[in-house]
C-alpha cells in the first residue's frame, strides 16, 4: 500500500489524511480540491488521468475515532 501524501503536489498545501478535499490519480499523485478544479482542471498533469476523491483510509479513521477500552457485550444466541 503505497503512503498517503500529506500535501497537495500542486501547491503544496497540507492536506490531512481524512480531508473530503483530498483528490487523487490512478497513480496517487495527491491534489487539494483548489488546484484540483482551477490549475488542473480536474486533471492529473503527471499522467493525464481524471482526479477522483481519495478514499479515508482505515488507519486515519483510528486517530480521529480511537477504539474503545471497554468491550461491547455480545448476547448469546439462543
Amino acid at each position: 500500500m503505497l503512503d498517503l501524501r500529506p500535501n497537495c503536489e500542486c501547491c503544496d498545501a497540507d492536506i490531512a489524511a481524512d480531508s473530503p478535499d483530498a483528490f487523487i490519480c490512478t497513480f496517487e499523485c495527491t491534489f487539494c480540491r483548489t488546484c484540483k478544479e482551477g490549475v488542473l482542471d480536474h486533471t492529473c498533469p503527471n499522467c493525464g488521468g481524471n482526479l477522483e476523491r481519495r478514499a479515508v483510509r482505515p488507519a486515519a479513521l483510528l486517530l480521529k475515532y480511537p477504539a474503545r477500552k471497554e468491550r461491547t457485550p455480545v448476547k448469546p444466541r439462543p
